[in-house]
């Protein structure tokens, strides 16, 4: 198997102890140590009952990354569930040397505690020191690390730490991506609801070199994220812990029931970490869903308490050093009518509180929201200023309101001290979504309504769900092939943004255009108009000083920019931009930038 990221495996070294290789900044630098040897079934918890944290610095900065319980080291290839390897990893961003300390202590549910006294130090490791050297970045294009962690930031747009926006178009469904069954104790304990996935249509997609599992298990999510990265797709979506939901196949424990909730499947969640690996190395970020809608009061009644605590921290420690990782605390979060079973406005504050402010990168932090704008509002409202929430991942049951309502929270939302990052994950109707190609070839009311009105709206991106009737569907889908024409329309809308657009620095100008088009702009520098019906087009410019090129771009075949007879227009008054060079009836997006 190749290891897809570069990684240096230490024994503690000492306080003398320097590493002859150098990681490189923005990749991972992996301590195991030789600790207590256990079992994940043993009665001295070795997931609560042990708590290890390690003490990055260098000069003042410092980070407090968690460690876990590792098995044998290898136990994604091996199967093991027990061992004497306890692993912290940790993601250097500074070039430099970095030193560490080691803080390893056993006690009754210490895991979940956090007062650094408690408990009885691991004697031999607790206290022990090491230190390692960051050298520069990798400069492989390819691979999403190069540019840094993906971060939270006020223009409502996520950023890589090398500057770059991102802007996410890519796969919601399925739902259930690691309901794999080449996965180690994954099953699915609901006769009526059978989805585990081989991935066998991508199989094929599979290359010498990619990494594999247990002698060549893992092919086909490995090829399915190849696929995925070859139509320039940048984000897959993945529940973390679906019982008692959908599918329910999907959870990071020994097993599904409850009496299993504070043990955790080491095999497992070191296959998870191969697909997530691979899937920073094709540029694909990680948007890691950690509860659903049926299952939101699963733990702890909806409180954070230790069942809770213990699962972020399981998380954080995985899997929270991938530079790239949008943490959701959950679909459809929150109490309504139909579903009164859910989490308070105190308990969603409480999680959040705790896997923000225990997550040492403190990694972009989301919620996902109802479909329908009454029961939505009531739950963002309360969230509104809450300062640890960087984002809304938005479901939207009517694809024609999809424009407005994005376009009306990102306004609303700026006004708030930490302004969201707004992306359109669920499109509805629920049992609708996006149809396959076979049913949908052209996709154009998607395309329109979706796609162009999210980006239009100022939105961070858009995920495509399946819906629930036509197969294949949000949950027994296994071959995003089906999807490939949306796919293609996606990279199309998102490569314009960032070839010609400063879009991070542009707002929704609807009040430019006609009624049947978008306007983005950067007053008095860059504006698009965006025509949902093709037909003659205008702005108004009378606000506006100097002169305009024009361009046109085809949203649905893409290409280069193209020019008509109305090449230039002057601002301070309503322009004519004329005709569509071809295709009138069709969409299209008018470019004009600001001549010098």
């Amino acid at each position: 198997m190749k290891n897809t990221c570069l990684l240096i495996c230490l024994c503690l070294l000492g306080t003398a102890g320097l590493a002859n290789n150098v990681i490189p900044k923005w990749q991972p630098f992996i301590l195991d140590l030789e600790g207590p040897s256990t079992k994940e079934t043993d009665s001295e918890n070795p997931f609560l009952d042990y708590r290890l944290n390690v003490i990055f610095s260098k000069g003042k900065r410092s980070f407090v990354v968690p460690g876990f319980f590792a098995a044998d080291g290898n136990a994604a290839n091996s199967g093991a569930g027990s061992g004497k390897v306890w692993r912290t990893i940790f993601t250097p961003d500074e070039e430099g040397e970095w030193q560490y300390e080691v803080s390893f202590r056993k006690g009754k549910q210490l895991a979940v505690s956090d007062d650094p006294y408690l408990g009885q130090p691991v004697e031999g490791l607790d206290g022990q020191k090491g230190r390692f050297r960051c050298g520069p970045p990798s400069t492989d294009a390819q691979d999403i690390r190069s540019k840094g962690r993906l971060t939270y930031h006020k223009s409502q747009y996520f950023h890589f730490q090398n500057g770059e926006p991102y802007l996410k178009v890519g796969a919601n469904s399925p739902e259930n991506f690691l309901a794999f069954a080449d996965i180690d104790g994954t099953y699915s304990y609901d006769p009526n609801a059978q989805f585990l996935k081989s991935w066998e249509a991508h199989i094929a997609d599979w290359n010498s070199g990619d990494p594999t599992w247990q002698n060549g298990k893992g092919k086909g999510a490995i090829g399915a994220l190849n696929y995925l990265a070859s139509k320039s797709m940048n984000v897959v979506y993945a529940l973390t812990l679906n019982i008692e939901g959908d599918a329910k196949d999907v959870w990071p424990f020994l097993s599904h029931e409850r009496k299993d909730f504070l043990r955790y499947d080491v095999s497992k969640l070191a296959q998870w970490d191969i697909l997530f690996t691979h899937a920073e190395s094709k540029g694909i970020v990680l948007h890691l869903i950690t509860q659903e809608k049926e299952n939101e009061l699963i733990l702890d009644d909806g409180y954070t308490d230790v069942s809770r605590k213990l699962y972020y921290r399981e998380l954080i420690a995985r899997f929270g050093y991938h530079n790239n990782v949008i943490w959701n605390m959950g679909e459809e979060n929150g109490q309504v009518e139909f579903w009164p079973q859910g989490q308070s406005d105190q308990q969603r504050y409480a999680m959040i509180r705790y896997l923000k402010d225990h997550d040492p990168y403190k990694n972009p932090l989301v919620i996902h929201t109802f479909p329908a704008k009454k029961e939505r509002d009531e739950v963002l409202e309360a969230l509104l200023h809450f300062d640890r929430l960087d984002g809304i991942s938005m479901q939207v049951a009517d694809i024609y309101k999809v424009h407005r309502d994005i376009r009306e929270l990102v306004a609303h939302s700026g006004k708030s001290r930490r302004p969201w990052v707004v992306t359109m994950d669920e499109i509805g109707p629920w049992h609708t979504g996006t149809r396959s190609d076979k049913n949908d070839p052209r996709h154009d009311t998607l395309r329109q309504e979706v796609l162009w009105g999210t980006l239009m709206a100022g939105g961070g991106g858009v995920e495509w769900y399946f819906g629930w009737i036509q197969a294949p569907n949000d949950l027994n889908a296994e071959d995003w092939r089906s999807r490939n024409n949306m796919w293609e329309q996606s990279a199309i809308a998102a490569n314009f943004f960032k070839a010609y657009l400063p879009f991070t620095e542009m707002k929704s100008s609807d009040e430019l255009v006609e009624e049947a088009s978008y306007c983005l702009s950067k007053e008095n520098d860059t504006y698009v108009v965006y025509c949902k019906k093709g037909g003659k087009a205008s702005i108004d410019l009378s606000k506006a000083k100097g002169k305009y090129r024009v361009h046109w771009f085809d949203p649905l075949e893409g290409g280069v920019l193209q020019q008509t007879s109305t090449q230039e227009v002057s601002a301070g008054a309503k322009c004519s931009l004329g005709m569509p060079p071809s295709k009138p009836a069709q969409d299209w997006a008018i470019l004009l930038r600001k001549l010098p």
